[in-house]
């Protein structure tokens, strides 16, 4: 059964992709503990604790208003900007969010729909907070089209650090807004190219929440 099926009945505190980086930190500060006591384990323990912390998976539910597109991801407004999506082929409002190592750094879907187009890109490793990490780094697009015909488009960049990004759903699959589908790993940032008609409901600076955070007003259909 895939994620996105498993995600609807079960949602793990902790997300899956850090149950082995967690584990084995875990062990490394029980040795160190074992061997040294605390004078030297203690740092081991820190680490334990920021593993924890970096890959904790908070459930949410979306707000109930409607006609509305919700944050992809935990961080800080990077970029509000009027251009053109290279990955549905149409112009768009893009708002863009950048995570630090404090965010807890899933992805969850802005709007309902259903995928119809997934890339990936290989890619530099440049600050995700730059505009030009959009184009020039390591990513994964969705192209996500709703009842309506209108297309949203996530992307999912690594940055600086990150070197894995992970994403459970395909063409085909049907996303509910809210609903988890990847990870990015130790810092990044989001893309999401929107209706151009939309109204956004953030601003550049702001710290948002993924799911709990309304991005955007759609325009009425």
């Amino acid at each position: 059964m895939s994620d996105l099926k498993t995600s609807r009945k079960f949602h793990p505190i902790i997300a899956r992709e850090g149950w082995l980086f967690i584990a084995i930190s875990f062990i490394c500060a029980l040795l160190a503990q074992f061997w040294t006591r605390l004078a030297w384990a203690w740092p081991f323990w820190l680490v334990t604790l920021f593993m924890i912390q970096f890959f904790r998976d908070p459930k949410r539910a979306p707000p109930p208003k409607q006609n509305v597109a919700l944050c992809v991801a935990d961080g800080r407004v990077v970029a509000i900007r009027t251009c053109h999506d290279p990955y549905a082929q149409c112009e768009a409002l893009l708002i863009s969010v950048f995570m630090n190592l404090l965010n807890a750094h899933s992805q969850r879907a802005p709007v309902d729909g259903t995928v119809i187009k997934a890339e990936y890109f290989r890619g530099a490793f440049l600050n995700a907070a730059l505009d030009k990490a959009s184009s020039a780094n390591e990513r994964n697009a969705l192209v996500i089209e709703m009842n309506n015909g209108e297309r949203v488009t996530v992307v999912q960049i690594a940055g600086l650090i990150a070197r894995r990004i992970s994403c459970s759903v395909q063409p085909g699959d049907a996303l509910a807004r809210g609903q988890r589908y990847g990870f990015i790993r130790f810092g990044s940032r989001v893309d999401v190219y929107l209706p151009p008609q939309s109204r956004p409901g953030v601003a550049i600076g702001d710290k948002v929440q993924a799911t709990s955070t309304i991005l955007a007003e759609l325009p009425s259909s």
